[in-house]
């Protein structure tokens, strides 16, 4: 049986996902976490996981079904995460 590891997330991984969490939750602005959870079809803890960046690297379909719950556009999401790598921590 092979096992597959994951390897460590980089500083960059991780700072983007906080990135990425922050864009999400200001974009909720002023509706709760169980409307914007409901809609997008998560739970309220998997919102919350990946508004706090301790989720990094969500899956694709969870971004996007979030986007659409705040009406967010990936391409305005993609613009707002591309980062200077250079920028991040090391």
């Amino acid at each position: 049986m092979t096992v597959m590891v994951r390897p460590p997330l980089t500083p960059f991984e991780r700072d983007r996902g906080e990135l990425l969490g922050q864009i999400l939750r200001d974009a909720r602005a002023d509706r709760s976490m169980v409307e914007v959870a409901a809609h997008a079809g998560i739970s309220v803890e998997t919102l919350r996981k990946i508004e706090r960046g301790r989720v990094p690297t969500p899956a694709f379909f969870t971004v996007a079904a979030i986007a659409n719950a705040v009406g967010l556009s990936l391409e305005d999401l993609i613009a707002q995460t591309a980062i200077d790598p250079g920028r991040m921590s090391a």
